[in-house]
């Protein structure tokens, strides 16, 4: 038997944007917590404190999605061009992601001093870069974007 939720409370879940921040979550919170060791560290902390940094960084990486999600309705001229794919936006989000990504790692390795690789994490030339948090905004994107179609898609049918 399925609930009778308010329909005000079940709108915002229809929005993409709800969609591209939840499954963005879900996806990066795992990803966060394995690559957890391939920085300083993070591999000797209390269990809950690793958790708490892990959390707050997949948060983080839902606000890059969800940017980026905007990037791509503003070169789409619609937040709906997620259930209609085309190449520019697609283009548009993963492009924006990937730089926001490297922006942010730079500055966190370096003037802001909010983290740093260990010695086991692989640097990409050029970038001076961990390939992780790259391999990561390539990887998980594709993904959310997948599941949050596939989920609004799925929403607009049962209306």
């Amino acid at each position: 038997m399925t609930p009778n939720l308010p329909t005000n409370w079940i709108r915002p879940l229809r929005w993409p944007e709800a969609q591209i921040a939840i499954f963005s979550f879900l996806l990066n919170h795992p990803w966060e917590m394995l690559q957890a060791p391939l920085f300083k560290g993070m591999g000797e902390g209390a269990h809950w404190e690793q958790v708490k940094v892990c959390t707050l960084a997949a948060l983080a990486d839902a606000l890059i999605s969800l940017l980026s999600f905007w990037m791509a309705a503003a070169v789409a001229k619609g937040r709906l061009w997620l259930l209609k794919p085309q190449p520019t936006p697609w283009f548009a989000y993963m492009g924006s992601g990937l730089g926001i990504t490297i922006i942010g790692e730079r500055l966190a390795i370096g003037p802001l001093e909010r983290w740093q690789y260990s010695a086991s994490m692989p640097i990409v030339p050029g970038l001076e870069v961990g390939i992780s948090p790259l391999l990561q905004w390539l990887i998980l994107p594709p993904l959310v974007l997948w599941f949050a179609r596939n989920q609004l898609l799925g929403l607009t049918s049962r209306s």
